[in-house]
């Protein structure tokens, strides 16, 4: 124990930077033969003189040996801040208080001690400046100007060329990556902690420019850089600059002022980029350091994910046996995710696609190893004995309901398999989930439901029926369905279709110039999914606050944008025309009424009435016979005779533009 101390002392002791010791002391004696000069008319004889020496030279040892103790000459001065500064004065001012208790024991002592504070406080001010000095040389010193090569000379000078490899690599990166000349938006805390950054890194981007709108920031300059309007920046003087890209630094600023701040910038051309946290799957973004990135798709939107899951949620499913249907898509597979963060003892993976199951559960092996139980059963839930066998060995005890054929242009060519599998795998799920005394079942719905002119949503809607029935019938399943608009980033969603049309020089296709759509992110509903789940009594339709409709085309033009495109010129928009089945807008409602409130603010119900227990029948049997024909059409068919609310998209896209909706993501925009 004793011999590490030691070591570690010795280590402590050696780490010190003695040159600047030794620089310390010339600058010390310096100002003492100055000090001494000046003083020697009023020291009348010699003796007082050589005491005067003396007791500078005892005191020169107290400084140095208190900044040694107290860590100055530890410290890296090339990056010191406030806090090696005031080390710097405390240690100073510690050795002078034990100099002057020191001097008292002397009772000959004749030299006033208010000389003796007036030059400890000159010398701490020089040490500042020197160290002041060096920060800023080493901050602005640059091989490409001939003040910058004259920086660089100094800093080899004072350091005894003792930086000399490290200025070389320097040189080598700078000339490598030729910085990026950037504007920034922003001269508060955020954005001139950002500029200090980049100035004294290796860092690809070099600032000439801030942005901002405070009238005692414009036209003054912040470590030379200056700031001009906000409202008055032009391109001519971006281009006068050379700036290349452009980052936001305004992390408080609202979802309207993004918007708005992202259209009038987005207007010179250039790239613009945002110096936030890295995007992460949970908000504790506090725990990481802020990062020049592209903007993401979630602000292009801007819209931030609204994290709804809370402790409430994650002790219902803590511990507990959850059988994941579709755990291998998009939105099952992340749910799988928020499962195994909130403690679930047991996780069942089910799905008919063997890769995407085989993906989420390496990913959480990998993660947990064997703190989570996890199972993967690769069958369809179109099979009733398939499904038997897999509840009969684990018998979970929530199932959360993913299955299902999403894509409506296919589902309008595959009735038959829409309806076997939306309709008869989600019936098949909820008998079992009846038979095995399962918990909980949790259905994920979509805003295709409503007023459907789609086969894939006529089945959704058909789904809601069947889970909202057998939620009345008095079991001991409770049953719950929870719907949501378009999921970004999700399989078969607009987002990767355009990143690789965009990617390939385009044209990216749209089918319609006025269409409208929901959307939130992945953990967004999955967290919405769990969260109403654990809070569901039984036979609940949820629905979430989504926010404005978004138009496809505004999302279009941002992406291309944001890829540093400009759009109908670098990058073509084409209009393709409507798929079959897609309507210009979605709703999440079945009814214009008053919606029930829960004790999450983004989660409300729907008032929504079940059918009968004999009319799903019903309509159930009607399905059955036309899926057993084996005609697409006469599913469609049978569909629009179950489904009261399915009709031609042609008739509702007629009267499209006077829906709130299409008014709402016009105003918007």
């Amino acid at each position: 124990m004793s011999t590490k101390g030691s070591s570690g002392k010795r280590r402590s002791f050696f780490s010190v930077r003695w040159q600047l010791v030794i620089y310390d002391l010339i600058l010390f004696a310096a100002l003492g033969a100055v000090w001494t000069w000046l003083c020697i008319d009023k020291l009348s004889s010699h003796p007082k003189v050589l005491s005067f020496v003396i007791a500078l030279a005892v005191l020169a040892f107290f400084i140095i040996v208190a900044r040694i103790v107290v860590g100055v000459y530890r410290q890296i001065w090339r990056y010191g801040g406030v806090q090696s500064y005031l080390r710097l004065c405390i240690a100073d001012a510690v050795a002078f208080v034990l100099f002057f208790i020191a001097r008292q024991c002397q009772p000959k002592a004749t030299i006033p001690g208010l000389w003796l504070i007036s030059f400890v406080s000159i010398d701490l001010l020089f040490a500042l400046a020197m160290r002041m000095a060096y920060r800023y040389l080493f901050k602005n010193y640059n091989f490409n100007t001939k003040l910058g090569r004259f920086y660089v000379m100094i800093l080899r000078i004072a350091t005894l060329n003792r930086i000399s490899g490290e200025l070389e690599r320097s040189r080598e990166t700078a000339d490598k990556s030729r910085k990026i000349k950037i504007l920034i938006v922003g001269a508060g805390n955020t954005g001139v902690g950002l500029a200090n950054e980049l100035r004294s890194g290796d860092s690809p981007y070099y600032p000439v420019l801030f942005a901002d709108v405070s009238e005692e920031k414009i036209g003054r300059e912040i470590g030379g850089i200056s700031v001009v309007s906000d409202e008055e920046l032009t391109q001519e003087k971006l281009e006068e600059l050379g700036v290349q890209e452009i980052v936001l630094a305004l992390p408080h600023l609202g979802e309207e002022g993004y918007n708005e701040l992202y259209s009038k910038y987005s207007g010179f051309g250039l790239k613009i980029k945002s110096y936030d946290y890295p995007v992460m799957q949970d908000s504790e973004k506090g725990n990481g350091r802020r990062v020049v990135r592209q903007i993401d798709i979630e602000e292009l939107l801007f819209r931030r994910q609204s994290l709804v899951a809370d402790d409430q949620t994650a002790s219902y499913f803590k511990g507990k046996k959850v059988l994941v249907t579709g755990g291998g898509g998009s939105i099952g597979s992340e749910i799988c995710r928020r499962l195994a963060s909130m403690g679930a003892g047991h996780i069942i993976i089910l799905d008919n696609y063997e890769n995407g199951a085989y993906d989420i559960q390496q990913e959480l092996k990998m993660q947990y190893g064997d703190g989570l139980e996890i199972d993967v059963e690769i069958i369809s839930v179109c099979c009733e004995e398939d499904l038997d066998r897999v509840f009969a060995k684990y018998r979970p005890d929530v199932v959360l309901h993913a299955a299902a054929h999403k894509h409506v242009p296919l589902m309008e060519h595959n009735c038959v398999e829409a309806v076997r599998n939306n309709v008869f795998g989600t019936l098949n799920t909820v008998l079992m989930s009846e038979k095995y005394g399962v918990g909980r079942f949790i259905m994920i719905s979509t805003d295709k439901a409503v007023n459907p002119t789609n086969v894939m949503g006529a089945t959704k809607r058909m789904c809601e029926h069947i889970v909202l029935t057998h939620g009345r019938m008095g079991g001991n399943t409770k049953f719950s369905a929870t719907r949501f608009g378009n999921v970004l980033g999700s399989n078969g969603s607009v987002i990767p279709l355009f990143r690789r049309q965009i990617a390939a020089g385009g044209p990216v296709t749209i089918t319609d110039k006025r269409i409208v759509r929901y959307f939130m992110t992945i953990p967004e509903a999955a967290q919405l999914v769990l969260c109403s789940g654990a809070t569901a009594r039984n036979g609940e339709l949820f629905v979430l606050d989504m926010g404005r409709p978004v138009k496809i085309i505004d999302l279009a033009v941002n992406m291309i944008k944001l890829s540093g495109f400009v759009p109908d010129k670098d990058i073509e928009i084409v209009e393709t025309g409507l798929r079959p089945g897609e309507k210009l807008y979605e709703e999440l409602l079945i009814k214009n009424k008053d919606l029930i409130k829960t004790d999450n603010e983004k989660i409300f119900i729907e008032q929504d009435a079940p059918i009968s227990a004999e009319d799903l029948e019903r309509r159930l049997n009607i399905l059955r016979a036309a899926v057993a024909t084996g005609d697409d059409g006469e599913v469609r068919a049978a569909l629009k005779k179950v489904v009261e609310t399915f009709r031609d998209p042609e008739e509702v896209n007629a009267c499209a533009e006077s829906v709130a909706e299409m008014n709402a993501a016009e105003n918007a925009g």
